[in-house]
């Protein structure tokens, strides 16, 4: 069995404060996590589920 650890990146976006969040694509997956807690499990979603994310990320929707 061949080993697919996914490889994590940053947003280049990224302001450098230590809170961020990472993607990878796993498969035919896009895996989110924390990057302050890189060993913590993450989140899987589709790339559809991904982009509706994005979408409602960019619009404001999930502003704390």
């Amino acid at each position: 069995m061949t080993d697919f650890s996914p490889i994590w990146r940053k947003s280049s976006r990224s302001s450098g404060n230590g809170e961020c969040v990472e993607v990878a694509s796993v498969r035919s997956l896009i895996g989110l996590r924390d990057s302050k807690h890189p060993e913590s499990p993450h989140l899987s979603v589709n790339t559809r589920g991904f982009r509706t994310l994005i979408t409602a990320v960019k619009a404001g929707h999930h502003d704390l």
